[in-house]
């Protein structure tokens, strides 16, 4: 063997757990310091239920399940919340006059508008104010946040 390379060995060395118990054994290490031991520990002590309630694994559990059940519950609304047939008309974005000309028409939410559309396409044609382009980026933006458009919005008004 090569001398220098090898640890020194301590055959006295001090091992002391967290509980206060101490013993002697051989090691590479003057003194080990350990958290639990023979003493202490639920297997051998008989408390292995003690384990569970004070590490409270069940309970970080739970809570992980619980954390979890809010988010999906949460991206459930949001995304109920996202094709609403009560969202306003001013949170479609889409210009002030276009809001304004619906609004003074008498539709303001998405719920009312989508029955316009059912009409026929030139059912929003005919408010005032709102003309051949905003219906174009009204449908648009509609799709764009997951509305289903009736089949009558899609046909073209002479």
């Amino acid at each position: 063997m090569k001398k220098g390379i090898h640890p020194t060995y301590y055959p006295d060395a001090q091992v002391i757990c967290a509980c206060g118990n101490t013993w002697t054994t051989g090691s590479t290490r003057k003194v080990i310091r350990t958290e639990v031991c023979s003493n202490c520990h639920p297997f051998f002590t008989g408390q292995q239920q003690r384990l569970v309630d004070i590490e409270g694994q069940v309970d970080r559990f739970y809570r992980k399940l619980q954390a979890r059940q809010a988010y999906v519950d949460a991206k459930k609304n949001r995304e109920t919340e996202r094709v609403s047939l009560e969202r306003p008309v001013a949170d479609l974005e889409l210009g002030p006059r276009p809001t304004e000309a619906l609004t003074k028409a008498g539709l303001t939410t998405v719920g009312l508008i989508l029955a316009k559309m059912a009409e026929g396409p030139s059912a929003l044609l005919d408010v005032e104010g709102f003309g051949r382009k905003s219906l174009i980026d009204l449908k648009k933006r509609l799709r764009q946040l997951g509305y289903t458009l009736p089949e009558a919005a899609d046909e073209v008004a002479a």
